[in-house]
Parts: structure tokens; C-alpha cells; sequence
């Protein structure tokens, strides 16, 4: 099985209002790279709910790692969505936990030893120019630096399936390219990753295939790098 995803004819609405989602048929292919634009209000983070098992679909079949969505037992979520990592927009860090904790925790929780964890962590945070802060609680930390954390903690584990949502929108350019660079590191050791981005020119600049979604389902605009 080579598709991490697939989603037929699927349709999604929130109780008795309008499908929000309608006839979606696209598969993420393991080891592709995808960009995921729309409008603000056109279902991308819906999209992404349904992809990280967070929401079920009103219709049609969704196929994650080969197993249909709605036939996992709930006791099987959780290790499911251990190999799938996630950004979200609102970031989602522990309060009470360091920079460095909230980066580990994938790795405490798949019983990783101390020692690995104390290195990977650290060479990691100084990759996303987060050395400095690795003893810092999510208060004391800018909007930009959470969003590094949160990136941080989601690619820690090298998941099976990456899935950011607008990454790098509270990030300078310099430390976005820096980001995109990491993600597509990351994709060259077999993981599968969708970014949802409003950033046109990540777009242009790294090339990889360009979804729209618009319409309540996906277009694709077979994206090509400019010279």
C-alpha cells in the first residue's frame, strides 16, 4: 500500500447545515509533499481534522496507514496519531511544561531513553534558533517562538505523516525558509507532508505540488517551480 491517505467521494457538514466538504477524492502518496492554499473559511482546517482522526466524515471512505477510519477501534487511536505529526494554528503547548518538555514529550511517551532525548532535543531547538529558551514555559515566549516549539515537538519523532497548518505565519522569512528547509529534511527520510499556508512565495520557492481548496473540495494545480 503506497498511499499514507485516501479519501473517496467524501463529504462533510456540521449537523443539518450545507457540506462544508464535498466529493473529495485525492490520496497522499507516501514520501510526497504537498501545499494545501484556500481561502480563510474554505474547510482547510476541517481537512485537517479529518486527517488526524479528530473528525469523521458525514460520507464516503477515508484510508489512513490502510485502515479504514471508521472501523479503528478507539483503544487504536492513540497509536495512530503517534504517527502523525501535528502544527496547529493555536499551537497547543502545555503551560507548565519547559520549551524542552514540550518538544519531548513525543519521545517520553514512545519510551525513548533519556539520553536520546536530551540529545535530539537539543541539537532540534537549536536548529529552529530555540537553544536559548529550552528552559523557558510557553508564557514567557513570543507568538513566533511558540510556533517553533510546536513545529519542534511535531517533527521530534519523525512521524509517518506531517500535517502543519499555516507554519510559518507568525515567523519571520528568514526563519520560515529555515522551517521549510527542516520539513523538506524531514520528507527526504520518508515522511509524507501537507502544509496548509497562505504564503505564496514558500510556494513558488520550494515547488512541491499545490493543492487549492476551494469549493468544499480539491483542485490541483500542478504547481512548477519559477526560475
Amino acid at each position: 500500500m503506497n498511499d499514507v491517505v485516501s479519501f473517496r467521494n467524501v463529504g462533510v457538514r456540521y449537523e443539518s447545515g450545507p457540506e462544508i466538504l464535498r466529493e473529495l477524492n485525492f490520496s497522499l502518496t507516501r514520501g510526497s509533499f504537498h501545499f494545501l492554499t484556500g481561502a480563510s473559511g474554505a474547510g482547510k482546517s476541517t481537512l485537517m481534522r479529518l486527517l488526524y482522526l479528530a473528525l469523521r466524515q458525514t460520507r464516503g471512505e477515508i484510508s489512513i496507514f490502510g485502515r479504514d477510519n471508521i472501523r479503528i477501534p478507539r483503544d487504536e487511536l492513540p497509536a495512530i496519531r503517534r504517527k502523525i505529526g501535528v502544527v496547529f494554528q493555536d499551537f497547543r503547548l502545555i503551560n507548565h511544561l519547559s520549551t524542552f518538555e514540550n518538544v519531548a514529550l513525543p519521545l517520553r511517551v514512545a519510551g525513548v531513553e533519556d539520553l536520546q532525548i536530551r540529545k535530539n532535543v537539543t541539537e532540534l531547538l537549536e536548529w529552529v534558533g530555540l537553544g536559548d529558551q529550552i528552559n523557558a514555559i510557553p508564557s514567557r515566549l513570543s507568538g513566533g517562538q511558540q510556533q517553533r516549539v510546536a513545529i519542534a515537538r511535531a517533527v521530534i519523532s519523525r512521524p509517518a505523516l506531517l500535517l502543519a497548518d499555516e507554519p510559518t505565519g507568525n515567523v519571520d522569512d528568514r526563519i520560515a525558509m529555515r522551517l521549510l528547509y527542516l520539513f523538506e529534511e524531514l520528507n527526504k527520510l520518508g515522511t509524507t507532508v501537507l502544509i496548509a499556508t497562505h504564503n505564496r512565495h514558500l510556494i513558488r520557492r520550494f515547488g512541491h505540488k499545490h493543492w487549492l481548496l476551494e469549493g468544499g473540495t480539491i483542485h490541483d494545480l500542478d504547481h512548477r517551480p519559477q526560475a
